[in-house]
């Protein structure tokens, strides 16, 4: 529970919005630097917020999301149906799709290859019951090595190391870059087509130079991925789709 710096009574973490009989979960979140009310739906998690100014009280607050129950409801429509990591499912690797192969029970390594057919797949061996968790390996293995080579690479342009490599399973960001040039991606970049994750690498190795999104900033991610543009309209259209894999 919070407190309202306006009011003693605590607002809930969350509440409950109805719509078409079903009921949808609201996280619920006081920003003191928030200047209106907001309602979001990740379509990277589905996760619903309700974000409230500090001088808006929470009963306004509830009314605005119950209205907006229908609102909810498409927004969640909208998001990409999740694909498990299980045999049969078909999962884009460097965006190209990949079917997932139980291939043997006898342990070893998950690798991609093509199946008799020439079908590009993901082949896993092992027990059936550590398919989920070998195939999720393979795929950070694989945006590890492809993001360090490509940090490399743009690094050696920079002429500026990055001092640590590092990946997470963000939802907000697809990397990051700290001043003590650490650099963090999502390992769902290996979903993605090579030249977009090269473009994250590229933007991120950027920021070593330029901590900021400034026309010196642009202008220096232009000349290490003269790719930008189109990489950032593939996220743009296509980003979100890559939190159902998993």
């Amino acid at each position: 529970m919070r407190f309202s710096l306006f009011r003693r009574k605590p607002d809930p973490d969350r509440i409950e919005v109805g719509h078409a009989g079903l009921l949808y979960p609201v996280t619920v979140r006081r920003r003191s630097t928030a200047r209106r009310l907001t309602l979001r739906v990740s379509q990277a998690t589905g996760e619903i917020t309700l974000t409230l100014p500090e001088r808006v009280d929470f009963a306004t607050g509830r009314i605005f999301a119950e209205n907006h129950g229908g609102w909810i409801a498409a927004r969640l429509a909208k998001r990409p149906q999740g694909v498990p990591f299980e045999p049969g499912a078909v999962v884009p690797l460097r965006g190209v799709p990949h079917r997932i192969v139980h291939w043997t029970r006898v342990r070893g390594l998950t690798r991609a290859t093509l199946s008799a057919e020439g079908e590009p797949i993901i082949a896993v061996c092992g027990e059936a019951g550590h398919v989920a968790r070998r195939v999720k390996d393979f795929l950070r293995r694989e945006a590890l090595a492809d993001l360090e080579k490509a940090v490399r690479t743009h690094t050696a342009v920079l002429r500026i190391p990055a001092r640590k490599i590092t990946l997470r399973d963000t939802t907000s960001r697809w990397g990051s870059c700290s001043s003590k040039g650490h650099l963090s991606f999502s390992w769902r970049l290996i979903l993605a087509p090579a030249s977009v994750l090269d473009y994250l690498a590229a933007h991120e190795v950027a920021h070593l130079k330029e901590m900021n999104h400034s026309h010196r900033f642009w202008a220096l991610t232009h000349k290490l991925c003269p790719g930008t543009d189109q990489a950032e309209a593939w996220l743009k259209r296509h980003g979100a789709s890559l939190h159902g894999y998993g």
